[in-house]
């Protein structure tokens, strides 16, 4: 149920495609959110990443990881 405030389909709703394209868009958008969006689009472009994040990872939890890869 969308929350006051909420932006956005529920990542619970999303197809495996539309919430990897979501993320995909997020992901693409993040480096020009931080250094140009006001703080409130900072925080809802944080906040949206957050929940497409953790909907993958509910997902998918034994999802494929490189165990080389240790950096963020």
């Amino acid at each position: 149920m969308p929350t006051e405030g909420y932006l956005g389909v529920s990542p619970a709703e999303l197809s495996d495609a539309g919430l990897l394209r979501e993320l995909a868009t997020l992901h693409e958008t993040r480096h020009d959110t931080f250094r140009h969006g006001s703080d409130d689009a900072l925080t809802n472009h944080t906040r949206r990443t957050d929940e497409l994040e953790r909907e993958y990872l509910r997902r998918h939890p034994n999802r494929e990881v490189d165990p080389h890869r240790v950096r963020g």
